[in-house]
């Protein structure tokens, strides 16, 4: 089994972050976003964290915020 590449474990982080206050905001969710491309490639588990974090905003569970 695969060990989760370091981007996988920082892209967790913010992603936990912005699950414990249940709001992300522009400047979070684009952390998120180049975190998961930091390396030019998105594994597995980033795959799948960056799927439950859509998942979470697409049924409310975090709100995207502005700034």
């Amino acid at each position: 089994m695969e060990k989760p590449s370091k981007s996988a474990s920082t892209l967790k982080e913010l992603i936990k972050h912005a699950i414990q206050d249940l709001e992300v905001t522009p400047d979070e969710y684009q952390k998120i976003m180049d975190c998961a491309q930091d390396d030019g490639h998105i594994d597995k588990e980033e795959k799948t964290l960056l799927s439950q974090f859509h998942g979470m905003i697409s049924n409310g569970t975090i709100k995207r915020v502005k700034g």
